[in-house]
């Protein structure tokens, strides 16, 4: 927990931020170690803390999970991310903001609540059961790099 925030049924909406690290036509992704995705391939990222920007953010959660220092350029997009339990209450509600990053340096390596961490073409991440909002943020990610 962040800063005493609870994530399973929160309060309120969480911020959360994710790094889309794309080189050599490859993205990052990290295999979650605890829930709610525990086991599940998603874009390196965690909560804000309070007083951080979304970029600093961003670039702190990539490194913590990757072991990569990034640079946060482009905002690639803000996503809803609500599970509801068998009751239809709110058990987990985030509010995601996803942005392109630039690989400065350091080694991969998972970290953090990674359980793993591995680099993935776009056909290899497509095959990946993501949910839309992330494959689509993950396409995104890869087209923009190329520019």
């Amino acid at each position: 927990m962040t800063g005493g925030t609870r994530r399973e049924y929160p309060s309120q909406p969480l911020i959360g931020v994710g790094a889309v690290v794309v080189d050599g036509g490859r993205v990052l992704l990290v295999k979650r170690g605890h829930a709610p995705l525990l086991g599940e391939w998603s874009i390196p990222g965690g909560l804000l803390e309070l007083g951080e920007t979304v970029r600093a953010g961003t670039e702190r959660e990539a490194l913590e999970e990757t072991g990569l220092v990034v640079r946060a350029t482009q905002l690639l997009g803000v996503f809803d991310r609500i599970v509801a339990d068998e009751r239809g209450a709110a058990m987990y509600h985030y509010v995601l903001i996803d942005f392109l990053c630039e690989k400065r340096s350091g080694e991969v390596r998972a970290a953090g609540d990674a359980a793993e961490v591995g680099w993935f073409t776009r056909a290899e991440a497509e095959r990946l059961p993501l949910p839309p909002d992330t494959k689509h943020v993950l396409e995104l990610g890869i087209a923009k790099s190329r520019l």
